[in-house]
């Protein structure tokens, strides 16, 4: 049911804005996804078992923020919902993209033990079919916990003449692990298809080494 719940406050939020959308002048977009696995920096977030996914986007002249949710499962019984707040800006500078933010992670019942931020900037340069990029992660302590940095760098580009999407990236997490993933996506219209290989490697303990191949059907709207 809060699978479900999810899906529908979604959608609901992007119908009630999108006929304010040209008066006001902010784009909006939403989207829902459907992942055989919710893997983050490597991790699966639900126990290697599916995720309904979905978010709001909001964007004026460059300034962005959004909300993202996911069902979680950490085998702890005490909280089966995660869902994120975001906000930054991005823009350009002689070809070279830049994003700067903040992202809040909540879990709406273990808010002392799991609650966090984060601070971003990332840099992108993109090509007719190919792109790079690489974004830093700055972890902010709170009284409860004091999360570790991430650091990401990924490639990407279109397989000709097949319009398939081809990813590659890479991060590391401090003191905790890292991973490399490389996946293939192809869109049909509102609607993206992907699969993904990811490995992740722990740093002191190699019986949380992971390796997973993820399918997500996605919806924009």
């Amino acid at each position: 049911m809060k699978l479900l719940n999810l899906s529908l406050v979604t959608a609901l939020l992007a119908t009630l804005a999108f006929g304010d959308e040209q008066k006001s002048g902010i784009n909006m977009s939403a989207n829902v996804a459907f992942t055989s696995n919710y893997v983050w920096r490597g991790m699966t977030q639900t126990k290697n078992s599916p995720a309904v996914q979905g978010g709001v986007d909001l964007d004026y002249k460059g300034l962005y923020a959004g909300v993202w949710g996911s069902n979680v499962e950490f085998g702890d019984g005490k909280n089966s919902m995660e869902a994120d707040l975001y906000g930054g800006y991005k823009g350009e500078v002689a070809g070279i993209g830049y994003d700067v933010g903040y992202i809040q992670y909540a879990y709406p019942n273990m808010s002392d033990e799991y609650n966090f931020g984060e601070a971003y900037v990332g840099i992108s340069k993109e090509w007719e079919k190919f792109g790079v990029s690489a974004k830093y992660y700055k972890g902010i302590e709170t009284n409860d916990l004091d999360p570790e940095d991430f650091y990401e760098a990924g490639m990407t580009s279109s397989l000709l003449p097949y319009e398939v999407g081809f990813k590659a990236s890479y991060g590391y997490y401090n003191d905790i692990g890292d991973y490399c993933l490389v996946g293939l996506s192809k869109s049909f219209e509102k609607f993206d298809l992907s699969v993904a290989y990811i490995n992740f490697r722990h740093d002191t303990d190699a019986s949380a080494d992971d390796e997973n191949v993820v399918a997500t059907l996605g919806f924009k709207f």
